[in-house]
């Protein structure tokens, strides 16, 4: 009996190290046929053999698919679960303003010229450092090189990947960072302010002219690659991100998407209110918005502009948009929003996902099912409610749940 246990034992372990074995042969496979496409994007042969020498796939990793295991998708991100009110957290932003405040002299011949060239506010490119990786603060956990190879291999996005492996190994070859320091994000964000090295090919500035662009360590590279971002993205110079407004008692939620654009002077028409008694100019009104009202009817209601939705290209999500925007204004000015959080609780991914769903089914919403109550799936609720006489307040609720689930 025990002879036999052993036996097994033996097989067992030797059919698992043969599996992992094929595995990791398969994954040295995949890796050597990348060189033709490295060799012309201007990897050199030795950077691609010294960078891949001995690289191992990164199965933790998440949004992998691997046979035999179930799907688990990306991360649920803070940006996409949270209400407001965890996300937007006030001693978070209180310190990191502090911190931005104490920056902004540090750096400010750098900012200022910055400022001049791209137009993007100097509080803007802070705050996107200290939102990405508190100022410098935050070692991000993993190796580049490993994450982006491994998601070329079994990743959901394999295409994108393979591309930014390549240029991963192009970065190294250029020496701008060594392997050591170039650690990134589960998806592959590296430096100072994340950036996908793609990214760093199209945005990149060699700001402090030492002859490469260095978002790793130099803060000016950093920061001004941060800015051309925004820049090739859109950005208006001396246009706010949005304005924060009292909505009118019986306002329409459902128009709080990017589609409903109007000059912000025919919205205060329309009863909408600066907060605080904020006077807007002329040009000011002049300029279109969009109605963003995270919580639904209840807490904050702001006017979006175009440079919200160029901020909103660097992270795809509106309290990402809300966390930078109100982070940038906070190092000027010491108030929190006129109009506090409200909601306590948000619903699960999975129940998102199947509000997503059911109202797919019922056709009013037409964008991706992913779990996340943005822009357009509050719209959509907003549009169930009012169709179903349900109370309209755009938030998602187990009770709307409920509704959409029994609606046929």
């Amino acid at each position: 009996m025990i002879r036999r246990t052993l036996i097994a034992a033996v097989i067992a372990v030797t059919c698992g190290w043969s599996s992992a074995h094929a595995a990791d042969a398969a994954f040295a496979q995949f890796i050597a046929s990348l060189w033709p496409e490295a060799q012309a994007a201007g990897v050199s042969r030795a950077t691609f053999d010294e960078q891949t020498r001995g690289l191992e796939p990164d199965y933790k990793l998440p949004d992998l698919i691997l046979p035999g295991r179930p799907a688990t998708g990306a991360p649920s991100q803070a940006e996409f679960v949270q209400v407001p009110a965890d996300y937007i957290k006030e001693a978070s932003i209180a310190r990191l303003a502090g911190e931005g405040q104490r920056l902004l002299q540090k750096y400010r011949p750098a900012l200022t010229e910055i400022e001049k060239s791209s137009g993007v506010p100097a509080t803007v490119m802070l705050a996107i450092w200290g939102r990405e990786t508190d100022y410098g603060r935050y070692t991000l956990p993993y190796d580049l090189v490993r994450v982006l190879a491994t998601q070329a291999y079994v990743g959901r996005r394999k295409d994108q990947y393979r591309n930014e492996f390549i240029l991963a190994l192009k970065i190294l070859g250029e020496g701008a960072v060594t392997r050591k320091d170039m650690r990134s994000s589960w998806a592959g964000a590296t430096g100072l302010t994340q950036f996908l090295p793609s990214e760093y090919y199209k945005h990149g500035v060699d700001f402090d002219g030492d002859g490469r662009v260095d978002i790793w360590h130099s803060v000016p590279d950093a920061l001004a690659s941060a800015a051309q971002q925004l820049v090739n993205k859109g950005w208006q110079s001396g246009v706010r991100w949005a304005y924060e407004v009292q909505a009118p008692a019986k306002i329409d939620c459902s128009v709080g998407v990017p589609e409903v654009t109007k000059p912000i002077g025919q919205w205060l028409r329309e009863g909408f209110v600066p907060v605080r008694g904020q006077k807007l100019s002329a040009a000011e009104q002049a300029q279109p918005a969009s109605l963003l009202q995270p919580e639904g009817i209840y807490g904050p209601s702001f006017l979006t502009t175009k440079n919200y939705f160029v901020i909103k290209e660097y992270n795809f999500s509106d309290l990402y948009v809300l966390f930078v925007g109100h982070l940038s204004d906070r190092m000027t000015s010491p108030q929190p929003f006129a109009t506090p959080w409200s909601a306590s609780k948000q619903l699960r991914t999975t129940d998102v996902e199947a509000m997503q769903r059911g109202l797919t089914r019922i056709g009013l919403y037409k964008d991706k099912i992913d779990g996340k109550a943005g822009m357009l799936t509050r719209a959509a609720l907003g549009a169930y409610q009012k169709s179903a006489g349900l109370k309209v307040d755009c938030w998602p609720s187990e009770e709307v749940l409920r509704s959409i689930q029994a609606a046929r």
